[in-house]
């Protein structure tokens, strides 16, 4: 399938996992490790579905921490990947797995470096609070962190949603015009974080 390493060979990248025909090293500087966290529903087989990507577009798996314990607000599981590939492919990796329907939280160092909290007030139930939140990280390109529900009143009366969210850095304040966006259409008053208040 693949061919073998040529005497004269470093060593300093190793095969891919799949066979495919490894990137030219003297382009990219050779392998570089990269980590990836991903948010996977609880079912069979998922883990093994979202990990193919990763072999398919020349990245070798290092590690796999699966949270199995740790539900995240929408009650997926959080996964981290360890994994090394060429630089040049590590956007292909990133892309397929999105293509692929996973959830990529993060992916490398740079993705989602910052951090917002909001405060949703209205019928945040009675509006559908799970069609809210994945307009949130669809339209603000944000992630849920953590969720806090107050509902006093019930889930048809005034209620409050505090939320942490992971956000490229340097666009809280194109992140939280998504969210008064989609506040106003649900009839949902935005409390926004007080300035400095940026993780």
């Amino acid at each position: 399938m693949g061919d073998s390493p040529t005497p004269d060979d470093t060593g300093s990248r190793s095969s891919t996992v799949d066979g495919t025909q490894p990137a030219d090293p003297s382009s990219d500087g050779g392998l570089r490790a990269y980590t990836v966290r991903l948010e996977l529903v609880d079912e069979p087989g998922e883990l093994l579905r979202a990990l193919a990507p990763i072999s398919e577009n020349g990245g070798n798996l290092l590690s796999i921490h699966h949270e199995r314990g740790n539900i995240t607000p929408r009650g997926h599981i959080p996964v981290e990947v360890d994994l090394e590939c060429p630089p040049d492919r590590f956007a292909d990796v990133v892309e397929s797995l999105r293509e692929g329907g996973v959830n990529v939280i993060q992916a490398g160092a740079e993705r989602y470096g910052g951090e917002v909290s909001v405060v949703l007030v209205g019928h945040v139930v009675d509006t559908d609070l799970s069609d809210t939140l994945s307009a949130i990280e669809t339209e603000a390109n944000a992630v849920v962190l953590d969720l806090s529900l107050a509902a006093p009143d019930g889930t048809t009366g005034i209620a409050s949603a505090r939320l942490r969210l992971a956000i490229d850095t340097g666009r809280a304040e194109e992140v939280l015009e998504s969210i008064r966006s989609i506040g106003a259409e649900k009839d949902l008053t935005v409390v926004e974080p007080l300035p400095g208040g940026e993780a």
